[in-house]
């Protein structure tokens, strides 16, 4: 049933986006709620914790505003293109799969390196590519592919270079994946182009990569690995599923691009409408279509039903951000927002002081930038869309490296079996770095601009 449900709220909401009548919008409104009843069950942790207090705030905030009751059911709509994305991101993953394209990566890891230095380098890369399709399953697998090197360290050694090296380049792949939701979220809130910032923020990842790197040189320095097992591996073959993936990544930006001007219906709701028919496409393209739905109906129905910690949270904070945006109680912290429009520098720093305060109080960025988007809607007009675009883009996602409520942090430390505040802190420092490095490229843009 509960796959049967997330679907058809969704299904709905994207009919909604092409045909506008009362009768869908009150029928999303009523499948959100049993969305949410259903997934109050099945919620845990923190995404309980957060979904109750954001329910409990909306729904108190609902009656203070004294609205009609019956317009209750009109409010859970602002989340539904990110849930919308989740709901869809398994048609991708399993193509990656099917392709062999994670296999072939996974087995570059350790061909020819003989330092530890060398294989930081080498799993960053690894880790950056895979990263951009298989999302937060990059980091199981790769965990799994690192653990017989790692093995011949000290345990405090291996872990440091678990936490430091793939939650540093996951964090950065998504920084200018137009398949991560906190881009195409920055995007639609600016109301920029995506080929504006692509190459910004790509640069600005290449910059990181390598001064990581070279931090990585002088730490691990002479430090000699042990390879026990030494399999040759085709290195032609590995580079042409390289050149593959990357084929793909620009046919599927060139598509979201062109669905998005011909539309106009926002950069996030474009990736959802492209990605399934990309994905079928592409397995038609090397000849593995069979087996590409045998492993995806699959694999999609248990990613659906995994859902239900974020279909609980974000329609609970959709809900909870519209209500208190009605409510008129924003108006403190957006005159507080709007105050130092001139000084763009001193936003941009009160911007990145945000994420980095509400990702270590329990906020996930996906909230915290939804209410942000509340906050900056009054100046938005008065801001250089591709300069903020950036700044958001980069705060928002530092949080990938360092925050314990976040769940590349969570997943990774429950691998491990360390407190997941304790592998933040060892990255907290980097990610203030690269958030600050960013500020200022985006305030020398918009100077220039």
């Amino acid at each position: 049933m509960i796959i049967y449900v997330y679907t058809a709220l969704i299904i709905l909401y994207i009919v909604s986006k092409f045909i506008s009548v009362p009768v869908l919008t009150f029928s999303i409104g009523i499948l959100a709620m049993i969305a949410l009843a259903i997934s109050l069950f099945r919620a845990t942790g923190l995404y309980l914790i957060s979904g109750i207090c954001f329910f409990t705030g909306g729904v108190f905030l609902f009656i203070y505003n004294g609205l009609p009751w019956y317009t209750f059911f009109l409010h859970f709509e602002s989340m539904l293109g990110v849930l919308s994305l989740f709901l869809v991101l398994p048609f991708i993953n399993s193509l990656i799969r099917v392709g062999r394209y994670d296999k072939n990566l996974s087995m570059l890891l350790q061909q020819g390196v003989t330092h530890l230095s060398k294989l930081y380098r080498r799993s960053s890369l690894v880790c950056h590519f895979l990263g951009l399709f298989l999302n937060i399953a990059t980091l199981p697998l790769l965990i799994n592919s690192l653990n017989r090197t790692l093995n011949q360290f000290p345990k405090k050694v291996s872990e440091k270079f678990y936490a430091q090296n793939l939650l540093r380049a996951y964090a950065l792949c998504l920084t200018w994946s137009p398949m991560e939701v906190m881009v195409s979220t920055s995007i639609d809130i600016t109301k920029s182009s995506y080929f504006h910032v692509f190459p910004i923020m790509l640069s600005l990842a290449i910059i990181i990569i390598i001064s990581d790197w070279i931090l990585s040189a002088f730490k691990h320095k002479n430090t000699p690995l042990i390879i026990e097992e030494k399999t040759e591996v085709s290195l032609k073959g590995i580079y042409k599923k390289i050149r593959e993936m990357l084929v793909l990544l620009i046919i599927f930006i060139l598509l979201v691009s062109l669905s998005q001007h011909i539309l106009n219906k926002g950069f996030l709701f474009s990736v959802v409408l492209v990605l399934i028919p990309i994905s079928i496409a592409w397995a038609m393209f090397i000849g593995k279509m069979d087996r590409y739905f045998l492993i995806t109906i699959p694999h999609w129905k248990e990613r659906t039903k995994g859902l239900s910690n974020y279909f609980f949270m974000f329609l609970s904070a959709g809900l909870f951000v519209e209500m208190l945006s009605l409510s008129g109680h924003l108006t403190f912290l957006q005159s507080a927002f709007g105050s130092v429009t001139e000084k763009t520098l001193l936003l941009y720093l009160m911007i990145g002081a945000y994420f980095l305060f509400t990702s270590l109080v329990g906020f996930h960025p996906l909230v915290s930038i939804t209410l942000l988007a509340e906050l900056l809607n009054p100046i938005l007009p008065e801001i250089s869309s591709i300069s903020l675009t950036i700044v958001l883009i980069s705060c928002s996602l530092s949080t990938v490296m360092y925050s314990p409520y976040n769940l590349s942090v969570s997943i990774l430390a429950d691998q491990l079996k360390i407190n997941s505040y304790k592998m933040g802190m060892w990255n907290i420092s980097f990610a203030a770095c690269y958030m600050l490095v960013s500020i200022l490229i985006a305030y020398l843009i918009k100077l220039i601009s």
